[in-house]
């Protein structure tokens, strides 16, 4: 390894270009490989982003053996997603993952295995923590803003009609997409997760719709029992006719915050009427607006330290199994108890 470290990408996709935005502008990083389902796809790629030194590869293998290969950035369709981690952790290389690590309970075991073996820092691209709402709402209940929480509600509302997406035709498979949840709700899930600061014991939820392009229910709304005793209520849908929404509510014993939105008993007193915070929330689907740069930042801090990042694989797994309840507990009719056996 030289003065940076290597990066290579898997999956030369949609969101593939801002990964290696990223990884070029941080300090610490430079792309050294790509790798595609065939080496012209990905030399594509390197083209595109003018990376002359950058090598291109058809066989995902060969790029692991690459020598200067440090991180690997793995941006292929889900269902892919586990076992390239696998053989990335059994290679020895740090990771960024983007979501879902997995679609299904066994492989997600598998990668968590693979990776705590190897020890290498892995990273879940649920991206809602380094935008600014994300690192306010935290900052709000670390301080007790609102006081005890109770109950929230965070929804992932989207459309992800055919003809926008261009992953729509895998992502709306159950064996290469997963399920409403796995495809997009997650990140909603991922936020409650690291609000309520606890973990979910039970899952209820039920699904429907009405977009026949999916095989599976494009909405999704599951009821979360945790350790702590707060309820949370997350609805994931892609199917819907509105600008995208990720609706976040808040409710304590001192205060309510919905989305940017405070009235705090507990910090300000006198106050007749919600108060505005001035932030960046998310506004589209589209990944040129996610803070890609910010992301890599903290897992390079994270590769540097040695610290667990957000996001990380152990933490992820409880996120990835709530998700897997609630398709299991819309199925089948029942509430779901966690850990998953």
């Amino acid at each position: 390894m030289g003065a940076k470290f290597g990066v290579g990408i898997v999956g030369p996709g949609w969101v593939a270009g801002e990964h290696v935005d990223a990884f070029e502008m941080h300090p610490l990083t430079r792309v050294v490989a790509v790798s595609g389902r065939d080496e012209a796809h990905a030399q594509k790629l390197i083209d595109a982003k003018g990376l002359p030194d950058c090598q291109a590869f058809g066989d995902y293998e060969k790029m692991l053996a690459h020598p200067d290969v440090d991180i690997v950035s793995i941006c292929t369709p889900n269902y892919r997603h586990a076992q390239e981690g696998i053989l990335a952790a059994q290679a020895g290389k740090h990771m960024l993952i983007e979501k879902p690590a997995a679609i299904t309970l066994e492989s997600l075991h598998a990668l968590n295995d693979a990776v705590e073996k190897a020890g290498v820092t892995v990273q879940v691209g649920f991206e809602i923590h380094w935008y600014p709402i994300g690192k306010l709402l935290k900052s709000l209940m670390k301080s007790k803003s609102i006081g005890n929480l109770f109950y929230t509600e965070i929804d992932y509302r989207s459309g992800m009609l055919k003809g926008y997406y261009p992953g729509f035709e895998w992502s709306a498979k159950v064996s290469e997409g997963g399920s409403s949840f796995l495809v997009a709700g997650c990140h909603a899930i991922d936020l409650m997760v690291n609000l309520v600061g606890s973990k979910a014991v039970e899952v209820t939820a039920y699904s429907g719709g009405w977009d026949d392009n999916y095989e599976y229910d494009a909405t999704i709304v599951a009821i979360i029992k945790f350790e702590n005793g707060v309820v949370g209520k997350s609805l994931s849908s892609i199917e819907l006719n509105m600008p995208y929404g990720f609706n976040v509510e808040l409710y304590g014993d001192q205060g309510t915050i919905i989305n940017n939105d405070i009235y705090s008993l507990a910090v300000m007193e006198g106050q007749e009427d919600f108060a505005t915070i001035p932030t960046t929330r998310p506004g589209t689907s589209d990944v040129s607006e996610h803070p890609f740069l910010d992301e890599v930042s903290h897992l390079m801090d994270c590769v540097l330290s040695g610290d667990p990042p957000l996001g990380n694989m152990r933490d992820s797994v409880h996120v990835h199994e709530i998700c897997l309840a609630a398709d299991i507990s819309a199925a089948e009719n029942r509430p779901v108890t966690l850990p998953l056996k």
